[in-house]
């Protein structure tokens, strides 16, 4: 008996991260989409994620085990052809996909937009130094961002967050017809969760707006617009390419002119690329991870999510 729990349990975590056992019902195509529909069907289901931890929803390519989960789950949600470009054939074919870009009033932003001609010179410069004489812009996701397309993250904005829920748990209602009133409560709970959520990350980083920093990735903006703050360059680097002498040399003067600042890479790139852009300089360098891949799935998962992502955020800033 211990061993077949053991077993029962073992299956019950691959499905909270994996997509590959057809009885799954309502399947999303990232993890942040899978927390925020694990909080709408707390004690009701569980959802599951197509793309496996550390996986680029760009770089994604489906295997016969995926295109037979996505055939038979009754929900699939996906963000849109703009991240996940890979489903777009695929989910168009399946009446039971949902592409949550389409959502109604939903915030949606755009690359370049909200800053003036002086923020959007200087960050120009920035990143012409970033990318001058190197290829793979748009860094691990190996997809080009240009300016006025539509900015895919939009799970980064907490507002977001609750509008995709309320907008879910009435998409889901008609799959669970006796739990009206479980999915209205779960809705209900993780809107008093996110309002007190709120009022801790804006006091948090009222005080940290005018501190300099810079990501290796232009995909934080709705996060950025909720707390008001501003990235000083990207440093769009592919992580699979090491830049040259000349290139590091001057992402390093133009890393020394801001300092001290903070500078923010992803779980792709390697070490050795960020100590090699920071070494000897008065900044920071920490880790950001905008799919949340250490983060456990769960009814609170994406509050956890957005935790870590901001308590690193916030401890960087601080420092400097």
């Amino acid at each position: 008996m211990p061993s077949f729990r053991l077993f029962a349990a073992l299956c019950g975590l691959l499905l909270s991260c994996t997509a590959h056992a057809d009885q799954v019902r309502v399947l999303a195509s990232i993890k942040p989409v899978q927390q925020i529909a694990a909080a709408v069907l707390n004690g009701i289901d569980q959802p599951a994620a197509l793309l496996p931890a550390g996986a680029s929803p760009h770089a994604f390519a489906l295997r016969p085990s995926d295109r037979r989960a996505l055939a038979s789950a009754e929900r699939v949600y996906w963000v849109g052809p703009s991240l996940e470009l890979f489903l777009e054939g695929t989910l168009h074919s399946l009446p039971g996909s949902r592409e949550l870009v389409e959502i109604p009033g939903l915030q949606l932003r755009h690359f370049d937009e909200g800053a003036d001609e002086h923020e959007h010179d200087h960050h120009a410069h920035a990143d012409h130094e970033a990318h001058e004489g190197h290829e793979g812009h748009e860094g691990h996701e190996g997809h080009e961002h240009g300016p006025g397309s539509l900015d895919p993250h939009i799970w980064l904005s907490p507002e977001n967050a609750v509008i995709i829920a309320r907008w879910m748990k009435d998409d889901l209602a008609p799959l669970y017809p006796q739990q009206q009133s479980q999915l209205n409560a779960n809705v209900a709970a993780f809107e008093q969760r996110m309002q007190a959520l709120d009022q801790q990350l804006l006091a948090r980083f009222a005080p940290l707006k005018h501190k300099p920093y810079f990501v290796f990735h232009d995909g934080y903006g709705y996060l950025e617009g909720y707390l008001g703050l501003q990235h000083s360059g990207v440093f769009s680097l592919a992580h699979e390419i090491q830049p040259g002498a000349r290139h590091v040399n001057e992402l390093r003067q133009t890393l020394n002119a801001a300092a001290p600042a903070c500078v923010f890479s992803e779980p792709q790139f390697t070490p050795r690329l960020v100590n090699s852009l920071t070494e000897g300089l008065p900044v920071k360098s920490a880790q950001l991870d905008p799919l949340g891949s250490a983060i456990a799935v769960g009814p609170q998962g994406y509050e956890q999510q957005l935790k870590a992502l901001t308590e690193t955020w916030a401890s960087c800033l601080e420092g400097i």
